[in-house]
Parts: C-alpha cells; structure tokens; sequence
C-alpha cells in the first residue's frame, strides 16, 4: 500500500465531514447534546459525521478495522486500523466557540503512519504520512526554531473529568506560566498539535488523552520534524493517556518541569 496514494483521499473524506460541522453549527439546538459522562458531551452531530467518515474510509481501504470515538464501528483490523475522532473540541462546538476539528489517523501493525487533522472554522488541512513531510492546505510544514521555553508559546488541555492529577497539573501550570512566553488552552488536542507541527507552538502537553485524540496529530508532528514522547521521555504515547509534543529543541527542558510533578 502506498500511502500518497490515499492519503488525497482521506483528506477528502474529513472535508466532507467538517462541511456537515459545519452547517450544523448554524442551527446546532444545545437542548440537544448527551452526557456519556461527567462533562463528555456528544451530539447527533459527532455520531453523524462519523458516520460519514467510516462510510468514506471504507471504501478507501476495506480491509481496515476502526477504533472510533462514538462506536460507530469498532473492530479491529490485522494489520490497519483506522483511528477517528470525528469533532475534537465538542464543547467548543456546542457552546459556539470556533476551534474544533476531524481527526483521521491510519495505524499500520498499532504505529500511526497516516493522519489528517481539518480544523473546521479555518479551513486548515495538516495531514502527514511517514513516507513524506508534514503540510498545510498543500503546503510543506516545519516546526519552529525556538530554543528555550522561556521564549516558547505552549499549549496544554485542562481535565474536565478525572481530577485525580488535578493539583499536580496546577502546580506544574503555574512554574510554566511563570518561565515561558505563555500558555494556551484552545479545546482541541488534535488542532494543539497540528499548531505545533506548523510552529504556532514549540510544544503541547496533556494528560488523560484517548487514541482519537492523538493519533493524526502525532503523525503530523514527527513528520513536521517535531518530537512525541510520554511524560517520562519514552516513545509510546498511543495509549499512555499522556503526551509531550515539541519542536524537538525543548523536550529535555520539557520533562524536566514535568518531572517535578507526575513522575512519582
């Protein structure tokens, strides 16, 4: 499989998706969102896109398993896998705030090879494959230069369900504000890393975070030239629940903040 071959393809299938956000947005009824837990909020329009997206990606390449967010169809490939989060940054939709996005990630053998993130209100389409460099709406891409955190702008995303890191967080969110040119929480972990492999931030990290989540914008970031480890430097992250991405020039500085405070 060549994965220029589909990647066009893919990129495609998560227009059609952020077509339908999109429109929806404009006469989205709040009084409509369900609660799968404790301020995870879903709509009809996050299970209807994904719809849309298995149905697309399906005919891409039919012999590929799914992990999906809203379960609209999950079954486990041999060899590829695709992974969707079909609106990432639900609570930004529902409340009107204009920063979500589609993820679609290919994992071949458990590695994501493949990932496309569309940032809906922008028009922004990053997408990646291991085989070539990252881009913008076609556009070659490249994480920033910046050296130091004290000249870097971060990102980060607050937790809204388990709590149980929540003062190690504060702790480590308050050392950072104070050594760094700031810090940003947009709503959406896979636009934080799309913004980091185009060097809008030098690095991006968060804790309790989902496959769907994760796997386009990790793609998207080593191929830029950035770096994605765990929060003790190592290489997994798929399923670790917890991310450091960077430009590759302050993850050493990175870890050691984060050291401090979750490496127990």
């Amino acid at each position: 499989m060549q994965l220029n071959q589909i990647i066009d393809n893919v990129i495609d299938v998560s227009k059609i998706a952020g077509d339908f956000i999109r429109q929806e947005r404009k006469t989205f009824d709040p009084d409509k969102i369900e609660y799968k837990g404790l301020n995870d909020l879903v709509s009809y329009v996050d299970k209807t896109a994904e719809e849309k997206i298995v149905a697309g990606l399906q005919k891409i390449l039919p012999e590929a398993g799914f992990i999906t967010e809203e379960k609209t169809l999950n079954k486990i490939g041999d060899r590829f896998n695709w992974i969707i989060d079909p609106l990432d940054g639900t609570t930004n939709f529902i409340h009107g705030l204009p920063t979500f996005s589609v993820s679609i990630a290919l994992q071949e053998y458990g590695e994501p090879v493949l990932g496309v993130v569309y940032e809906v209100n922008q028009d922004e389409c990053f997408s990646a494959h291991r085989d070539d460099v990252a881009y913008l709406n076609g556009k070659a891409i490249k994480v920033s230069n910046i050296p130091t955190i004290e000249k870097s702008l971060i990102a980060t995303g607050f937790p809204y369900y388990d709590f149980s890191y929540q003062e190690r967080y504060i702790k480590l969110f308050t050392e950072l504000m104070r050594n760094c040119h700031g810090l940003r929480r947009i709503g959406s972990a896979a636009v934080d890393l799309a913004y980091t492999a185009c060097g809008r931030f030098e690095g991006f990290y968060e804790y309790n975070l989902n496959a769907w989540d994760i796997a386009a914008g990790i793609v998207i970031v080593k191929q830029a030239g950035g770096e994605v480890v765990n929060f003790n430097g190592g290489n997994e992250v798929l399923n670790t629940r917890e991310l450091l991405a960077t430009n590759g020039k302050i993850t050493a500085e990175m870890l050691e903040y984060i050291e401090k405070y979750f490496i127990v």
